[in-house]
């Protein structure tokens, strides 16, 4: 027997019963696909979790630090010439030391960085150069002053502008034979002291090379 529809007062054709029945059919197919994709959705963020999760946390490996005199002693060899290794002492650590161009010049350059704090110094050896290199490196700065460290005379450098000069306020310079030392970067003068006082049998070293 036919069924009735309301909406027509009348029972409904077979032509109607099949239209009605395929749209139904549509429907159920696209509410369970949707369905299935809210399913899916929810399986693929409860993976993420479980991923994220099982990644283990702390603090990243902090890289290896360069080994200077190792390094310093194959430059050593290829320059035929002493070549610095300082020490700036505890608290202070090399994140880079490399032969790098410098103001236009080859240089030995190695950076100091301060566990956990900010600051930083260089010291280069700027090979086969003169005063010259350093008023690159320091943006022109002249030197008003000069200091004795361990019987070796250092010209002090105060840029007025560190913003110009990559944040450096304070360099001590000095020349050594066919090379001229560089000390700089914007730590304590007292540091960089340091640093000079570190390299000064290296230094005399090079004073004595014609």
């Amino acid at each position: 027997m036919a069924r009735v529809v309301a909406e027509l007062g009348r029972p409904e054709t077979p032509e109607e019963t099949a239209a009605r029945k395929a749209e139904s059919s549509r429907r159920y197919r696209s509410s369970k696909t949707f369905r299935n994709l809210i399913a899916a959705l929810l399986v693929t963020v409860a993976v993420v979790f479980v991923v994220v999760a099982a990644v283990p946390r702390g603090e990243p490996v902090p890289r290896p630090e360069p080994d200077v005199p190792a390094l310093a002693a194959d430059l050593e060899t290829d320059r035929g010439r002493p070549v610095l290794t300082p020490s700036l002492g505890e608290g202070w650590r090399v994140n880079q030391a490399t032969v790098e161009g410098v103001g236009g010049t080859e240089a030995w350059t190695m950076v100091y960085v301060r566990s956990g704090e900010s600051g930083f110094l260089r010291v280069a050896q700027g090979f086969d150069t003169d005063e010259a290199w350093v008023a690159q490196v320091l943006d022109g700065t002249r030197s008003t002053e000069t200091t004795e460290i361990d019987g070796i005379t250092w010209n002090v450098y105060r840029p007025a502008n560190p913003s110009g000069t990559g944040n450096i306020d304070y360099a001590l310079a000095t020349p050594a034979g066919p090379d001229y030392v560089l000390v700089y970067g914007d730590a304590a003068p007292e540091t960089a002291a340091l640093a000079a006082a570190s390299v000064s049998a290296q230094v005399k070293q090079l004073k004595e090379i014609p």
